[in-house]
């Protein structure tokens, strides 16, 4: 069965710090640029961070530039997003995705192969 999964997701406080993980089962992520979403409550979704199949190539959202770091592992089949200065506008559900994609990434909701269901991301004091 061919899935990604997050985790990592839960309750922090502003300012505080998560590290959200995307796990690939029944495939290989190598030849994927992964990309990482936000849905807040009533809001469309929207990319924030993506990294190349080798992970030499990275970019984020102006939004969270500065403060979100994304990485992958190959080896593990898993890719990470670093998540500091955290903010209530931060809320949300934050989704993985694969793109198969030979050169650079791409953070567009439009145009993935695979996502994962989501993790609750939750900021508030």
């Amino acid at each position: 069965q061919v899935q990604l999964v997050e985790s990592g997701g839960g309750l922090v406080q502003p300012g505080g710090s998560l590290r959200l993980s995307c796990a690939a089962s029944g495939f290989t992520l190598d030849p994927y640029a992964i990309g990482w979403f936000r849905q807040a409550p009533g809001k469309e979704r929207e990319g924030l961070s993506c990294i190349s199949r080798s992970g030499r190539a990275t970019n984020a959202a102006d939004s969270v530039k500065g403060r979100f770091t994304i990485s992958r592992d190959n080896a593990k089949n898993t890719v990470y997003l670093q998540m500091n200065s955290l903010k209530p506008d931060d809320t949300g559900v934050y989704y993985c995705a694969a793109r198969r994609m030979y050169y650079g990434c791409s953070f567009d909701v439009a145009g993935n192969d695979y996502w994962g269901q989501g993790t609750q991301v939750t900021v508030s004091s």
